[in-house]
């Protein structure tokens, strides 16, 4: 089944596209932490800014404030965290994002990842409730991740409910979804939110520029890279494990991993565990990398066995757009960017053998890698480019806007 690239409302002329209008639309970003408003959503809030916005972005302020405000936006600090709430702080944070929405009025909120759609979601009718005032909902599904994937007793426990909360959060008018891959919009159509209302917009785009084809890195020993937080449903362990076995057979291929660990994700790796993990020849972590071009100048392949569905992984775009082949595992988002033998190779979860025999297979393989890579960076050029994402972006906000007009 074919998705389009974007779906309009109505064919409602956009506010914002009326000669002289003095109106600046009120645009709200609700993300959980700074970092990941500037990782993920910055392009698209600097397109949103310079299309006439006037742009909030609500969200835990640890490192990132002063570069958030240096770009005219307006930030305002919410006390919470990812993970770990129980019902008594989940309520208190829905009722702090429900006051901050009725002290801005915001014509339109972006809610970005799961946890901000849910506690947005519902904070959004609880300010508003019925009124006219209510602003358009823009909820971005950045992966529907291990909550609906996983196989575990406790999984299938939870996703019931998870679905039953997300469906109420997301629906009703005003309200549009925003998938990554169509996987995501069959299992949320499947949940009973309305796909007219889903949008299909493709990662969160990349500075092509920035990222651009580096050369093959010199030397006999091949490098692979994970760049991630160093989670074990990342499949840090599993690219480990798999390492270790090509050095058992005598191949030069060493294993970089890239990333912070996560404290506020259950399925963080600790510090100590990576150090010694590290310890092993051939394995090394970087930690924390302020800039990610550092780690495919050294490495000739990316690595991402993902053991679950991811939305769009950025660091596979990033890593195609430096012209690097890609060893992935075959689950939603990351075959997005693997074009099966084209752009890289997909391999089953979990699964330590296939993943050492696709990485030996580029390793062994320098023409292959080079073609991989620049099919890869053919691929974001076309489909990944930050601009390309913010331009769809901005063409939803304008078309529900103006479905908003239309209504009252």
């Amino acid at each position: 089944m074919a998705f389009p690239d974007i779906i309009h409302p109505a064919s409602t002329p956009s506010p914002l596209s009326a000669p002289n209008a003095k109106w600046r639309p009120k645009l709200l970003f609700l993300v959980t932490e700074d970092w990941y408003f500037c990782s993920h959503r910055l392009p698209v809030a600097r397109a949103a800014r310079d299309a006439g916005f006037e742009v909030v972005v609500a969200t835990r302020v640890q490192a990132h404030g002063g570069q958030i405000s240096a770009e005219g936006f307006t930030l305002r600090p919410i006390a919470w965290r990812r993970r770990g709430d129980d019902l008594l702080g989940a309520g208190r944070a829905i009722s702090e994002i429900a006051r901050l929405y009725r002290a801005e009025r915001p014509d339109l909120v972006h809610h970005v990842a799961l946890k901000p759609v849910l506690f947005g979601g519902f904070a959004r009718r609880l300010a508003f409730a019925r009124s006219a005032d209510a602003p358009v909902s823009v909820d971005s599904i950045m992966g529907l991740g291990s909550g609906f994937s996983a196989a575990g007793f406790a999984a299938r426990l939870r996703r019931p409910s998870l679905g039953i909360a997300l469906r109420l959060a997301v629906g009703g008018d005003r309200a549009w979804v925003v998938v990554q891959n169509p996987e995501d919009h069959v299992a949320l159509a499947e949940l009973g939110i309305d796909p007219e209302r889903i949008a299909l917009i493709r990662g969160s785009g990349v500075d092509a520029s920035r990222f651009a084809p580096l050369p093959e890195p010199n030397g006999e020993t091949v490098t692979v890279a994970l760049v991630s937080r160093m989670l074990r449903d990342k499949g840090v362990l599993d690219a480990v494990a798999a390492v270790r076995l090509l050095r058992a057979r005598g191949l030069p291929i060493e294993l970089v991993l890239a990333g912070p660990t996560d404290p506020d994700n259950r399925g963080s790796l600790t510090s100590d565990s990576l150090y010694s993990l590290a310890a092993e020849p051939g394995i090394e972590w970087l930690g924390p990398v302020a800039d990610v071009r550092t780690v495919w100048r050294r490495a000739a392949i990316a690595v991402l066995p993902s053991t679950y569905g991811e939305g769009v992984p950025k660091a596979l775009i990033e890593a195609a757009a430096c012209a690097r082949p890609i060893v992935a595992t075959d689950v939603p988002g990351c075959r997005e960017v693997v074009r099966r033998g084209e752009t890289g190779i997909l391999v089953p979860p979990h699964n330590v053998d296939a993943l050492a025999d696709a990485i030996a297979a580029l390793a062994g393989d320098p023409a292959r890698r080079g073609a991989m890579g620049r099919a890869g960076r053919r691929l974001i050029e076309s489909d990944f480019a930050e601009e390309i994402v913010a331009r769809r972006t901005l063409a939803l906000y304008r078309a529900a806007l103006a479905e908003r007009e239309a209504q009252r």
